[in-house]
């Protein structure tokens, strides 16, 4: 911003005392001029063309309307209104002059001041340093003004010729995008025209394609056919060279057999004559026939009386045993008892401290490793005697002999079909209404989950598997009687006193799973658990792998894979009589269920883990779970026995255990119950085999009550 200098003026007769009249004219004034702010008088800066936005019209300069307003001309009508309306600047500033006789401000324009006093009438012209001053103001305010004029004719000029440039970009941007918008159809338009053109081009290459293949179809008949043609032809031409060479032969079949004729006929006069003579022998050895006959047929007669005799006796014995199992059975069931298996396990490779019998570094016999066991009833299977031998306080030797008896003793010869042979009356009962236990008892390492589950083969398949089979195909015979079956099943596992779901989705542990027995019904649920419908017997295999594949097992001293937990099986059949053949059933219900426990084997710490080794504590918390819950199934069974004898007021400490409380149901009496008991064959595990025989001598005596069955 520039600024006109200050013009002061004083008068020079000023004195010390004041101002008079006379000089009054001659006072010192100030004269301020001042321009216009320079932004005021500046054009506003326009923006690029085309760097803001290309829709907005752009704005005129504020000069081109400061100037419109100032002369008096109306602007252009393209242009907008004026933000502030337009002030003229100012020449002349007025100030406050330091003498006391200031002439007031008079009209724009006007210079001189009127004299105050009475000198200045006389017209006398002042003179002095005044004077000149304003002179030079006068000369300086022109030039400003004319100037200015310049300026604001520049700016006007500025502002047409803007006004005209943008005229012609905005001519320029309606021709671009008029130009735009031609090219933008046209591009439409190509575009169309090229969907088309691929459209048709598709068309066409699916016309053609479809045409090779029609080409190619009529080639590969045409080839067959030709093919067969030739077939054919081959066909004919081996029939006619067969035909050819059968007629050779049939022609030298004629001369060979008019050769033969001519020969017969010489022959036959001597074959006459000894057929004379046989005829003769013939009679008689016919005579020795006839009497040989009569004598097979009387040994005969004796052969078939003697045959149908054995056959009687032979059935008439297997009924006899049949009957007697039946008997046998009527009668534990009428006793209550628990019925009890005793199996002995066969010495296996992995017994021999170092390899196998038949290597040469076996150096052990199966003799020294075996237990002094015999099996004294040949006939029935009933009776196992064990003898040990051990040396006295005095130095003598002590022999000693344990006789056992139970239901049913199976030799380490016994395969699982003829286990199996024995449970399959008590296993087919579910199918009947009643509530079927069968568990596997004894130390580990003595074949229990073999016994249970099986091998992966078809002949050392185990109980579940055979059980699940049977109970589906006796489910399919009573079809032909009217009766259909729906069955489901789960598969659990009791670890450290938790119980886990085998067939669940999730991992172990998440869910707490709780026992519920219903007293009415005599049955026992888990809570969320999974319960698979079961319809064939291998989606039972597959379930029975699967859980496999999730139980605790781990290493020991004794077993590779020895079992942690006690799994249990359940398998659940309903049944209802709903008759076949257009015929009514008798609407009659049946609900049975199989419970399969594998218990997992009592362990001792200083014999199932070395001596001086570190123990890991999971293994410890399991062993000591393991024997937690089998003595208190001991104590169930010791209690059961007690309240049997006569003690009715007896408690039943069902609730000690988990695995106890889940078979609840199964010792109370409301369930036909089999315990089989596996051994080893160790003299090793002398002691534990002794002391799992004595157990089950214990069980085989528990009475439980006769078991109901479940219809309505």
């Amino acid at each position: 911003m520039s600024r006109l200098p200050r013009i002061r003026s004083s008068s020079p007769d000023r004195n010390e005392s004041g101002p008079s009249l006379a000089t009054r004219v001659t006072l010192k004034r100030k004269a301020t001029i001042d321009e216009e702010q320079e932004g005021d008088d500046q054009p506003r800066k326009l923006p690029a063309i085309g760097a803001s936005r290309p829709n907005r019209t752009l704005q005129p300069s504020r000069t081109a309307i400061n100037l419109a307003a100032s002369t008096g001309k109306a602007p252009s009508p393209n242009l907008p209104k004026p933000l502030t309306k337009p002030r003229a600047p100012a020449l002349t500033r007025s100030t406050t002059t330091r003498g006391t006789s200031a002439p007031p401000v008079g009209a724009a324009g006007r210079v001189a001041a009127k004299p105050t006093s009475a000198r200045g009438t006389t017209g006398r012209t002042v003179s002095g340093p005044l004077a000149g001053g304003r002179s030079s103001d006068d000369k300086r305010f022109n030039e400003l003004q004319s100037q200015l004029t310049s300026i604001e004719n520049a700016r006007a000029a500025d502002a047409a010729r803007l006004a005209a440039d943008m005229e012609a970009e905005r001519d320029k941007v309606a021709e671009l995008q008029a130009n735009h918008l031609a090219l933008s159809r046209e591009l439409a338009t190509a575009k169309s025209q090229e969907i088309n053109q691929r459209r048709e081009l598709v068309h066409a290459s699916d016309e053609i394609e479809n045409l090779k293949k029609k080409h190619a179809r009529e080639i590969m008949d045409l080839e067959m056919d030709v093919k067969k043609r030739d077939r054919e032809i081959r066909e004919v031409s081996e029939d006619l060279r067969m035909c050819r060479s059968d007629l050779e032969r049939e022609r030298e079949t004629v001369s060979t057999l008019k050769s033969t004729i001519s020969h017969q006929s010489t022959s036959q006069l001597t074959l006459t004559t000894q057929n004379q003579a046989m005829q003769a022998q013939s009679t008689a050895l016919q005579s020795q026939i006839d009497v040989y006959a009569r004598t097979v047929s009387e040994l005969t007669l004796k052969l078939e009386s003697a045959q149908k005799e054995v056959d009687d006796l032979k059935k008439e014995a297997m009924e006899s045993e049949t009957v007697r199992r039946k008997l046998h059975n009527m009668v534990q069931e009428l006793k209550g008892n628990i019925r009890v298996f005793c199996r002995v396990r066969p010495v296996l490779p992995s017994d021999y401290p170092c390899g196998s019998p038949s290597s040469p570094s076996g150096g052990v016999a199966a003799e020294d490793l075996q237990a002094n066991m015999a099996f004294p009833d040949r006939r029935d299977h009933k009776e196992i005697v064990l003898a040990s031998s051990s040396e006295s306080a005095t130095g003598q030797q002590r022999n000693e002999v344990y006789n056992f008896g139970f239901d049913r003793v199976f030799e380490p010869e016994s395969t699982q079909a003829e286990v199996f042979e024995e449970v399959s009356m008590l296993a087919q009962s579910c199918t009947d209404g009643y509530n079927v236990c069968i568990f596997a008892y004894g130390q580990t390492g003595s074949g229990k989950s073999f016994t249970m589950e099986g091998g992966l083969s078809e002949a050392s398949a185990g109980m579940i598997p055979r059980a699940v089979e049977q109970v589906f195909r006796v489910a399919e015979e009573m079809k032909s009687k009217g009766w259909e079956y729906k069955m489901e099943g789960q598969f659990l596992e009791i670890y450290n006193e938790t119980i886990n779901d085998l067939l669940g989705t999730s991992e172990f542990d998440k869910k707490k799973h709780e026992i519920k027995h219903d007293p009415k019904t005599g049955s026992t649920r888990v809570t969320d658990v999974n319960i698979i419908p079961l319809h064939s017997a291998s989606q039972v295999r597959s379930l029975l792998s699967l859980a496999q594949s999730r139980r605790s097992v781990a290493a020991t001293l004794m077993n590779e894979r020895s079992s942690r937990s006690h799994s249990v099986f359940t398998l659940r059949i309903s049944g209802v009589n709903i008759g076949m053949g257009g015929t009514g059933g008798t609407g009659e219900k049946c609900e049975g269920s199989l419970n399969l426990v594998d218990l997992a084997g009592s362990e001792r710490l200083n014999v199932s883990f070395a001596s001086g080794a570190p123990v890991e504590k999971e293994r410890v918390k399991e062993t000591q779970s393991i024997n937690k819950s089998l003595s208190a199934l001991g104590d169930v069974i010791a209690a059961l026995g007690e309240k049997g004898e006569g003690a009715n007021g007896k408690h039943i400490p069902y609730r000690n255990s988990k695995l106890t409380y889940l078979l609840q149901n199964s010792l109370s009496g409301n369930s036909k119950t089999l315990m089989v008991l596996n051994l080893s064959p160790l003299a090793a595990h002398m002691n534990e085999s002794l002391t799992s025989l004595r157990f089950a001598t214990k069980v085989n005596n528990t009475t439980i009550g006769t078991a109901k069955k479940r219809t309505s």
